[in-house]
């Protein structure tokens, strides 16, 4: 134990010497290791790459690796984001599925809740997860050039001070969302036809393959005018507010823990996620398979058209509840994913980096005013003075030079 107790107070000595090449602990040792600089460097660099020594440097060729880098990242964190929350998903396309004026009386499911107990139930645990496998396979690109999209238009409109303006946010979100159509109309349909499977007690078992197959290239972007109407006003919602919220829930410094950016993705989730479910209702009546009895729609208009007469504005917001409760976590999820792999594995292309990632060092002054202070000495000085005759003590009288030089 003697010996645990000797090596444990070696041990800020040991820092010291071995950061500062001196035997002494001085103040950026206790800095370095005290609790709060510890909780701001849990996400600590892995590697950093420095492309180009200044962005006047940034070719073209560099430019496509920034994207490229940004677009592997991104694959990465929105497949985090898509497992996260599935179920939520699954549950909500069922919900918007469900319509009240085809059948007389059919009501599967009651509202969210019922809809995923009768899921479990009827499918099991893993029927929430019905066409997670395509959705996996499209889900990477889609939120992959989202985010680069984003970023990259973010790049072009900000100015040499660093300042974009709310317009500029506005139309960087606008054109992420529109150019994730392409990969997520196919996506969307896919996983849509596997969800609503199950539906039909003792049906043929649905295969993404089969899915492909029966639609073709062209059949695949099947309520594509829908996707786009939903996808476009929700990226142009959501980046500038995310933007925002984060800038307000970082700390003095500016920087933003992880639990701040899965909060400010959330949060921006919620209006976003909201306002667009009257065309994701849309888009889901389009893409699924209408069974005997059941209306079908020809495009946006008459879809919408149709809703209206039969079922009543209410059905618009079919599924808003579970919309948010699967959006808001989703991109809370994948946009703290994405600016922690971008802390984790930096590479410094000339361009822009999530805001707030840096910790700020502030610089503390050490100088002394009086060499004599140190810690409360001078403020110790009165009751020191005259304890060698204390206590029945008679010692040797050493003076201070600093009330030497008071007397004198």
């Amino acid at each position: 134990m003697r010996l645990i107790c000797q090596c444990l107070s070696l041990f800020p000595t040991a820092i010291a010497t071995f950061v500062h090449n001196v035997r002494r602990i001085v103040y950026n040792d206790l800095s370095n290791i005290a609790p709060e600089h510890y909780i701001k460097n849990i996400t600590h660099r892995l590697a950093e790459i420095k492309a180009v020594e200044s962005p006047a440097d940034r070719s073209f060729l560099i430019q496509m690796l920034e994207s490229t880098y940004r677009f592997t990242l991104g694959s990465v964190a929105g497949a985090v984001g898509a497992t996260a929350v599935y179920p939520i998903d699954l549950v909500k396309t069922r919900m918007q599925n469900q319509r009240t004026g085809s059948f007389i009386g059919e009501v599967a499911y009651r509202n969210s809740w019922d809809c995923c107990k009768k899921v479990i139930r009827h499918e099991g645990f893993l029927g929430l997860y019905r066409g997670l496998v395509p959705q996996l396979m499209g889900v990477a690109p889609e939120k992959a050039i989202k985010l680069t999209v984003n970023d990259f238009m973010r790049d072009k409109l900000t100015d040499k001070q660093g300042n974009i303006p709310r317009w500029g946010e506005v139309l960087a979100g606008a054109c992420a969302g529109g150019s994730q159509v392409i990969f997520t109309n196919p996506l969307e349909i896919v996983k849509i036809r596997l969800q609503v499977a199950g539906e039909i007690a003792g049906g043929a078992k649905v295969r993404a393959l089969s899915v492909v197959r029966e639609l073709g290239l062209f059949g695949l972007y099947k309520g594509a005018r829908a996707c786009l109407l939903r996808d476009v006003p929700f990226s142009a919602i959501y980046f500038p507010m995310y933007a925002h919220t984060k800038a307000a829930f970082a700390d003095d410094e500016g920087y933003n823990h992880p639990l701040t950016l899965l909060a400010a993705g959330a949060i921006a989730g919620i209006p976003a996620a909201s306002l667009v479910t009257p065309a994701d209702v849309i888009k889901t009546r389009l893409q699924v398979v209408a069974r005997t009895g059941q209306t079908t729609y020809s495009g946006v208009m008459d879809a919408a058209r149709k809703i209206m007469a039969e079922e009543g504005p209410r059905a618009f917001w079919k599924g808003t509840v579970a919309r948010v409760f699967r959006s808001s976590p989703q991109f809370g999820v994948t946009l703290v994913t994405y600016e922690l792999l971008q802390r984790m594995l930096y590479v410094d292309f000339g361009g822009s980096r999530p805001a707030g990632s840096d910790v700020a060092k502030a610089k503390v002054n050490l100088a002394r005013v009086n060499p004599d202070h140190i810690g409360g000495y001078q403020a110790a000085l009165p009751m020191l003075n005259g304890i060698e005759t204390k206590f029945g003590l008679s010692l040797p009288r050493f003076g201070s030079p600093v009330l030497k030089r008071q007397a004198s």
